[in-house]
């Protein structure tokens, strides 16, 4: 029988005691105070027994403009998000933020990792907006790293010399709608798929020495 237990987990132990968590945030614009978050997206990655890195559990929602949010149109025409739609079925950001933490965290839990590390294509606005959307929110549990991040941008031009999302993807052979691309839950899951590509491909081609060992 595999033994299970959190002490044992591959995933902590391959990233040091941090649970990589993809995201990707829809936004108003490139001021994380002033301009809104639309549209979260959180994919939790799993490892099987052979340390082969999957998708896993994903979470999605549409979110509603803060009071007195900014809305840049030019933003808006590229995502194509009408923000005051009635069949986005938005929620507040304290909602959004509080679902999307509580699942991160039962899944640090689940896998004995003490914090979650963002990963991203261009994580910083990602990492930016949410940090000033759980401190609007006074949410103090952030299960986020304040400023680690693994960003798939330079992972990706290491790997397949590509930094634009939807070429990296292709370049890895993962199939790619244009059509599709600016949602977040879309772009969420091809980051996804495109970082796990380049850590399993790293340890087919090279192996990994893990420790079991965790630091700050």
């Amino acid at each position: 029988m595999t033994d299970t237990s959190p002490t044992t987990s591959l995933i902590s132990r391959r990233f040091r005691g941090f649970l990589p968590i993809v995201v990707d945030f829809e936004t108003g614009g490139f001021n994380c105070k002033t301009d809104a978050l639309l549209e979260m997206a959180a994919v939790i990655l799993k490892m099987d027994d052979d340390g082969t890195l999957r998708r896993g559990e994903t979470v999605h929602c549409h979110v509603k403009p803060f009071e007195g949010a900014n809305l840049e149109p030019a933003a808006l025409q590229v995502t194509g998000i009408d923000p005051w739609h009635p069949f986005r079925f938005a929620v507040s950001e304290h909602d959004g933020l509080s679902e999307v933490f509580r699942l991160i965290r039962a899944s640090m839990k689940k896998n004995a990792c003490k914090r979650a590390i963002m990963v991203g294509h261009n994580t910083v606005m990602d990492l930016t907006f949410i940090n000033a959307a759980a401190e609007r929110c006074k949410l103090s549990r952030n299960p986020f790293h304040p400023f680690s991040t693994f960003d798939t941008v330079s992972l990706a031009g290491l790997a397949y010399g590509q930094t634009v999302l939807a070429r990296a993807v292709q370049a890895a052979g993962i199939e790619w709608d244009n059509n599709s691309a600016h949602s977040g839950a879309y772009d969420a899951l091809k980051t996804a798929e495109l970082f796990c590509n380049i850590v399993n491909r790293w340890r087919k081609t090279n192996g990994m020495i893990w420790t079991t060992g965790s630091e700050d």
